[in-house]
């Protein structure tokens, strides 16, 4: 998985390039807290695949969860970018239980996805 962090924006964009696991949580949350602790929050978490990856165990799949109950609230928006139709699926579910802001993009809209994260819509 692959994480970029853009400063200017406050923005966080996440790849995944497999199926979901312990040790991709672990690094999106090693890359991601020591900005929350700085500014309190990020403006934004994009989520960038064209189809969704599953995860590689139950526990895997727990371990996610847990992630997203400790750093929902510190995460003012939330992109998902893919053409995955859990994609929409995701952001109906998740808006009864997230803090954060949730919207669903195309694969194509990766700019979209980052202005909206950022606040620029």
């Amino acid at each position: 998985m692959r994480v970029e962090y853009s400063a200017q924006a406050n923005v966080a964009s996440v790849f995944p390039d497999g199926p979901l696991g312990k040790a991709d949580f672990d690094a999106v949350a090693a890359q991601i807290d020591p900005v929350i602790e700085q500014h309190g929050q990020l403006n934004g978490l994009i989520i960038a695949t064209e189809s969704f990856p599953g995860w590689e165990s139950f526990a895997a799949l727990i371990h996610h969860l847990r992630f997203v109950h400790d750093h929902h609230r510190a995460v003012r928006r939330v992109a998902l970018v893919t053409d995955s139709v859990l994609g929409t699926l995701a952001e109906t579910i998740a808006r009864h239980f997230v803090a954060a802001e949730i919207r669903h993009f195309a694969c194509g809209d990766m700019a979209a996805a980052a202005d909206w994260v950022a606040g620029d819509q």
